[in-house]
């Protein structure tokens, strides 16, 4: 039932059956067998990405609801023993980092042997669809926004900081405004996602207008291209300390601050098991701004 709750979120056969740990084979095989018992396609494998059909819409619901009570007879067992055993699904998004996220597994795991802690990491709106489809428990997001569904809860907070090249003519100084800003070549996020369009607000109300030359879905590459000189960038500060090391960049403070807020996010009036309650209570001990 995960299997195929996870090939028909994903609309891949070879995403659902990575994120369950089987061949691309085996779930295809999987797959048939079910269309051979209930004698009715539940997959459109001829379109690309895969379809739902009417049959698996149907099946999909089913396997979540029995998913679903599976969990809660968990919890309540777990809560009968006291244990702290059992999985926590982590959805992330990239930028949380995996320094952050290495040293949280490593002190979990210190603390509750007994449970084990799978994090995947996703774009902003995939994490939302990862809770409310609860294929995860915990869901940690920029700008984090609470809905009929989900939960959201304040974690940590940022400092944004200008990012350039080393050798840029702004790259000596300690602090910028976004005047200074006016006109030069700028490595942006893509303008779907929420750090965009904070970034674009703050750089409109304090009046620069940039020159966007490139923009990227995440970090990773807008450090990157910031790093080989294509334009400079504005970013939260922990996500280039080992670049500010190494001095592949340089950074400066804005002036006036920019703050990126981190949160927490979970299934609203979800019965969460003490595994999940246990990394939740964690998250929270390490909620001070970086």
């Amino acid at each position: 039932m995960r299997l195929f709750r996870d090939i028909a979120h994903s609309r891949s056969v070879s995403r659902g059956a990575l994120l369950n740990k089987v061949s691309q084979s085996a779930a295809s095989q999987h797959l048939q067998e079910l269309e051979r018992v209930f004698g009715i396609a539940l997959l459109d494998r001829s379109t690309r990405p895969i379809r739902v059909t009417p049959a698996g819409q149907a099946y999909l619901e089913f396997c979540r609801e029995v998913l679903r009570k599976k969990t809660e007879f968990e919890t309540e067992i777990d809560e009968l023993k006291r244990s702290t055993s059992g999985e926590v699904r982590v959805a992330s998004i990239y930028s949380v980092g995996l320094s952050k996220m290495n040293k949280l597994e490593e002190e979990f795991g210190r603390r509750y042997r007994d449970s084990q802690l799978r994090v995947e990491y996703l774009r902003p709106e995939k994490v939302y669809d990862a809770i409310r489809e609860e294929r995860a428990d915990i869901g940690l997001v920029s700008y984090p926004v609470s809905n009929r569904e989900i939960t959201a809860l304040p974690w940590r907070k940022e400092k944004m900081v200008l990012a350039m090249p080393p050798g840029h003519p702004l790259s000596n100084m300690k602090r910028v405004t976004p005047a200074r800003l006016d006109g030069i070549p700028f490595i942006a996020f893509d303008e779907d996602l929420p750090i965009r369009k904070d970034i674009d607000s703050y750089l409109r109300e304090n009046g620069a207008d940039v020159d966007v030359v490139m923009h990227f879905d995440n970090l990773q590459m807008v450090k990157e291209a910031v790093a080989i000189g294509r334009g400079v960038s504005i970013v939260p500060h922990p996500i280039i300390e080992v670049e500010l090391a190494d001095g592949r960049v340089k950074a400066a403070e804005l002036s006036p601050s920019l703050i990126r807020p981190l949160g927490i996010i979970h299934r609203r009036n979800a019965r969460m098991s003490r595994a999940v309650r246990a990394f939740l209570d964690l998250l929270q001990e390490h909620s001070e701004p970086s």
